[in-house]
Parts: C-alpha cells; sequence; structure tokens
C-alpha cells in the first residue's frame, strides 16, 4: 500500500509540473517533494522507472527503400566521422590526417609482409638466375656471331632452320616414345641406341631453351623489342620457359631403379608447341604454303595410324599373343603387322578377323567409330588445303567460262573468242590473277606505297614531263596506276581519239605505225618507255589533246595506264607541282613538242626517249 500511495504521490506531482496553465508551483508542494527523494531515494529510483515505462514507445521510422536507407544512414556516418576529422584538424593544422586510417594501416602492414615474402623469394630468384647467366655467358656470347643478339621471330630464315631441327627432335619423341612404351624395343643391344639418340634430342632441346628462345625478339606497346635482356627476362616469365624445363626435367635418372622404360621421357612430348610454331613460321615464308600444309594433314594422318597401331599391340599383348586369330600372332615384325592392321581397321577396308571376346568386340567398335570421326575430320581439312590451293584458278575458270558463254549466247565472231580466250590464258599465266589490283587492295597503304615505289619509281623520275615536280605527287601518281594487257596487234592508242590516259611499259613493246595500211613503223617502244604523257595536260581547245599517231601492241603488252582523271585529283594537293606542269615557261611541254617537230618524220608523232635510251610518244 505504501508503494502504491508513492507512485500516486509522483504521479500528481509529474501531472502538476506538466500543467503549462500554472505559471507558478506551490512551494509546500515542491518541499514536500525533495524531502520525499531525500529519504525514500532508492524507492524514487524505482517509481522514476516505472513512470518512464509507462510513456508510450516513439513511432517507428517510415522505410521505403531498405537498401537506399542503409546507404544513406551509412553516408551520414562516414560524414560525422569526416566532420570530426575536420575538427581535430581545426585545433592541430599541422597534423596530418587521412580517411579510414586504420584501414589504411592494416593494409599497409599487410601489403609490407606481402612484400618481404616476395623480396626474399625474389631475391633467390635473381641469384639464381644471375648464377646461371655467369656460367652461360661464354657460349652466349659465342653465339652471338652466329644467330646475333637478338632474332626476329617472324623473318629471320635461321631461326626458322633451326626450328626445323628442333621439329625432328619432337617427333623423334612423339613416334619412338610412345612406340617403345608399347612395343618390346627395350633390350640390351638397343638400349645404348637409344640412350644416344635420347641424349642428342635433349641436347638439341637445352640448346633452344638456353641459346635461341632467350633471343627472341617481342612486341611491347608498339615497340619492337631488341634488347638481350629484356628478351631474356620475357622468355623466363613467359608460360613458354616454364614447359620448356618441365620437357628438361631429367627423369631419365630413374632408369637406374626401375629399369629402361621409355614412360619416363613422357614430360618430352610437352614441347610440341615448337613445332606449330614451326609450321606457321614455314607457312609464313613458303611461296606455296599449301603444299606444306597438304604434307603436315598427311603427317596427322599417319600419326593417328601409329598411335592405333600401339593400342592394338598392348590390347594384343592383353589378350595374349596368338591366342585368337584377331589378335597379333607374334609372326614378322611386330609394328609392321599391327600399323598394317590399323590402316584396314581405322579405314574401314574390311577382311578383318572377326573378334569374338567382349575385350576385342570392344576395341574393335572403338576403332570403327574413331576411324569414322578422325579420318572425316582429316579429309574435310585435307579438301580445305586443296581448295585453298586452287582458289585462284577456280576464280579464273568461273571467269572465263562466264565469259565464253556470254559470247556463245550473244553470236559473238569466233575470231573475237579467240582473242578473248587467248587473252584470259596469257594474263593468268604472266601474273596468276586477273587484276593486280585486287589484289594490292587488300593491303595497307604503307605497303601498297612500297610496292609501287619499288617498281616504278625510277622509271617516273626520268620521265621529262614530271621533271622538277614533288617526288610525293609521283608516288601518289603511281598508287593511280592500273595494269592492262594488250594482245599482238591490238591497237593502245588510235589516230584521232580523245588523249585522257598515259602509258609506261611494263612488259612486252609497242610500235607507232602509220601509212594507209599501218605498214609503216616508225619506232619501237620498250618496256619502260612512256607515251601519251603530253595530252594529260593538253588543252582540248582546237583538238590539242588529239592522238596524231597509232600505237599498237607488238607480241604480248604490259601496260601501266595512269587516267587525266586521276593525275588532276592528285595534282588538287600539289599546287606547286601543278604550277610547275602548266606554266609553259617552266615545264617540259613545249620543249617536248617542239622536240617532237623536229625528230619526228610526221609531225606529233614521237619524240626523243624519256629515258634516255628509247623513243616516247607525244601527243599519243
Amino acid at each position: 500500500m505504501y508503494f502504491v500511495a508513492c507512485y500516486n504521490f509522483l504521479k500528481s506531482v509529474k501531472q502538476l509540473l506538466n500543467n503549462e496553465d500554472n505559471n507558478s508551483h506551490d512551494p509546500t508542494l515542491l518541499l514536500c517533494l525533495v524531502l520525499f527523494c531525500f529519504a525514500e531515494r532508492p524507492l524514487v529510483s524505482e517509481l522514476t522507472c516505472c513512470v518512464q515505462e509507462e510513456a508510450p514507445p516513439p513511432p517507428p521510422p517510415i522505410v521505403i527503400n531498405k537498401y537506399s536507407d542503409e546507404q544513406l544512414r551509412a553516408i551520414i556516418k562516414r560524414m560525422r566521422e569526416r566532420l570530426e576529422l575536420y575538427r581535430e584538424k581545426i585545433v592541430d593544422q599541422y597534423q596530418s590526417y587521412s580517411y579510414d586510417e586504420e584501414k589504411k594501416k592494416a593494409e599497409a602492414a599487410e601489403q609490407e609482409k606481402n612484400v618481404k615474402e616476395k623480396d626474399m623469394h625474389t631475391r633467390l630468384k635473381e641469384a639464381y638466375w644471375s648464377t646461371m647467366d655467369a656460367v652461360l655467358k661464354p657460349i652466349e656470347d659465342q653465339m652471338d656471331s652466329v644467330v646475333g643478339t637478338t632474332i626476329d621471330p617472324f623473318t629471320d630464315r635461321r631461326y626458322v632452320a633451326w626450328l626445323s631441327i628442333v621439329t625432328v627432335a619432337i617427333n623423334y619423341n612423339v613416334w619412338f616414345v610412345t612406340a617403345r612404351l608399347c612395343f618390346p624395343y627395350h633390350n640390351e643391344s638397343a638400349n645404348p641406341q637409344w640412350l644416344a639418340m635420347d641424349l642428342l634430342a635433349d641436347f638439341i632441346y637445352f640448346v633452344d631453351t638456353i641459346i635461341f628462345q632467350p633471343r627472341k625478339q617481342f612486341v611491347k606497346g608498339g615497340d619492337i623489342i631488341k634488347d638481350r635482356v629484356m628478351t631474356k627476362q620475357n622468355y623466363r616469365d613467359s608460360e613458354r620457359f616454364t614447359m620448356d624445363l618441365i620437357c628438361l626435367l631429367p627423369f631419365d635418372l630413374l632408369y637406374f631403379q626401375f629399369g629402361f622404360k621409355s614412360i619416363f621421357r613422357a614430360n618430352r612430348l610437352l614441347k610440341v608447341d615448337t613445332f606449330f610454331e614451326f609450321s606457321d613460321r614455314l607457312e609464313s615464308i613458303m611461296a606455296k604454303a599449301y603444299i606444306w600444309r597438304v604434307i603436315r594433314t598427311i603427317g596427322y594422318l599417319l600419326f593417328m595410324l601409329h598411335i592405333n597401331a600401339c593400342f592394338y599391340y598392348v590390347a594384343s599383348d592383353y589378350q595374349g599373343i596368338g591366342e585368337t586369330k584377331w589378335v597379333y600372332s607374334g609372326n614378322g615384325s611386330a609394328y609392321l603387322r599391327c600399323y598394317y592392321h590399323a590402316v584396314r581397321s581405322l579405314i574401314n577396308i574390311g577382311g578383318l578377323s572377326e573378334p569374338h571376346t567382349v575385350f576385342e568386340i570392344t576395341f574393335q567398335m572403338t576403332n570403327f567409330f574413331t576411324g569414322v570421326f578422325v579420318f572425316s575430320s582429316l579429309i574435310g581439312q585435307m579438301r580445305d588445303v586443296i581448295g585453298a590451293a586452287t582458289a585462284g584458278q577456280t576464280y579464273f575458270r568461273a571467269s572465263m567460262d562466264g565469259t565464253v558463254e556470254y559470247m556463245v549466247n550473244n553470236n559473238i565472231p569466233s575470231m573475237v573468242q579467240n582473242r578473248v580466250r587467248t587473252w584470259y590464258t596469257y594474263t593468268w599465266d604472266a601474273q596468276g590473277m586477273l587484276d593486280e589490283s585486287e589484289l594490292l587492295d587488300k593491303m595497307p597503304l604503307v605497303m601498297r606505297t612500297a610496292i609501287a615505289v619499288d617498281i616504278n619509281l625510277t622509271t617516273f623520275q626520268k620521265i621529262d614531263l614530271f621533271k622538277g615536280c614533288d617526288q610525293q605527287m609521283l608516288v601518289d601518281m603511281l598508287l593511280r596506276l592500273k595494269s592492262i594487257i594488250y594482245l599482238p596487234g591490238d591497237f593502245v592508242v588510235k589516230k584521232g581519239d580523245i588523249g585522257k590516259e598515259m602509258y609506261i611499259i611494263k612488259g612486252g613493246a609497242v610500235q607507232v605505225v602509220g601509212g594507209p595500211d599501218n605498214s609503216i613503223v616508225f619506232v619501237t617502244l620498250k618496256a619502260g618507255c612512256v607515251f601519251g604523257e603530253i595530252s594529260l595536260l593538253q588543252s582540248s581547245k582546237d583538238g590539242g589533246n588529239r592522238r596524231t599517231a597509232n600505237v599498237k601492241a607488238y607480241g604480248f603488252a604490259n601496260l601501266f595506264v595512269l587516267e587525266k582523271k586521276d593525275l588532276f585529283d592528285i595534282l588538287v594537293h600539289y599546287p606547286e607541282s601543278q604550277k610547275v606542269l602548266t606554266n609553259p615557261r617552266t615545264n617540259s611541254l613545249s620543249k617536248l613538242q617542239k622536240t617532237n617537230s623536229f625528230l619526228s618524220p610526221t609531225p606529233g608523232v614521237y619524240s626523243s626517249s624519256s629515258t634516255g635510251l628509247c623513243p616516247r610518244l607525244s601527243a599519243s
């Protein structure tokens, strides 16, 4: 009862204090309250808790999106932490602070620990390789004069030749390790020979690892790295170096413990990537790469038969040599008999002994399924190789057949048809394609420019008309040249035609002819001569750019043609050269015309040589 009375008393006092209408409170009541609080302090505390517990709880916060609410709370927390940091910085502005300093310190400590461990590992590794470099340095210095300090793996023929030697060693291991593993070829008389060949193959692997591979140039950031130290480090950091080291692990030493078994040389097969590198490099330097592709595909076929022969002998040994008609009988050469069985089995020739046991039936069915899959793949690959090799010939035949069919359907005279056939045949035989521009268009501009400069720039520089012109303009002109083949007797230009092209003789010869029946030959122009260049700049006013003579092909003639439109498109970018060509005081046009009139038996027929050796047609 006493507790209830005290509780009611305190409740009344709280209501009285919360009453806002009372501006002043009863002093007596307040004095009693103070005395009561001092006298019954524990009880007051307990009653106060009860009063507070009776208060209604605050409403829960409204959360629209839980993720957004968490992110906002995290941002507010970080902002408050940053605010505290800034307050401390204002107090001591010379003290440096960083956000999440404790976290960064922990990360730094962890990183420092890892660096120390790596440093120890790196130091040991560097010390090891420094010792190896010091030991191998005399050998490397001697090889510098033979293979150079570094090697370009794409263009250096010496590297391709070395890869061919490594490929022989790889094929030795691939073929003979598997054969020795399955067939009983290890005996006291043969083991020394096997050991000698094994050591020779291992020596080739070793030389490739320490001499050639560390010298290979590589591209880094677009730059070709030719520094020996960097090429060596790049090789040692590559996966290929790891595989090469595994290939050289001397598991052969286990011969002393377990006997002479070729299974301990299985790691030598991991260097097979070098064979594929050799194949790629060889294809890039061969003029007819399809020959190597055919040989390689046939090699794949023979190796699959080799593997099957090995499996067949193992299966025969498991069943018992000569126990049934299906297994190897034990007569003759074991390898040849098993290889013969593999050929008949995988190619599904037939005529094989019927298998009887479950093991024999399962093995033979696996052979049939494998043969169907493997040979269909190899035949498809062979078809692609041959198709790629004859793609150009197929295109030529299709083009020629389409043209002939068109002429037949339109009743073209036989003489014209024969000339068209002759043009197709000669063009294909002469340049291996119908249009050289199709091949050059696929190349980058730099490559096309280099080829054009090597072929024709010297001839262009000797043309009187273009002397004094910008060299780059001449290079641009070379890129606009088109190759055309004319048959014997074909007229290149005719008298009276509008001159829109100039010609450079690439191969063959042309004749400047005249007379009533064009039987008079004024001059014969051969390879390297130029004619028709003046008509490119001659004005059409008063017929100034008309041809003044007939020019016909003497035999098969291969000519480069430059059209007037292409020339003027180029001159737009070279105003100085245009002034040289169009200014009658400085260009050679008027000089050529004067020379032409002086030398020519018929005005405008031919002029002096552009090369100093052969005549040149001026107005034609």
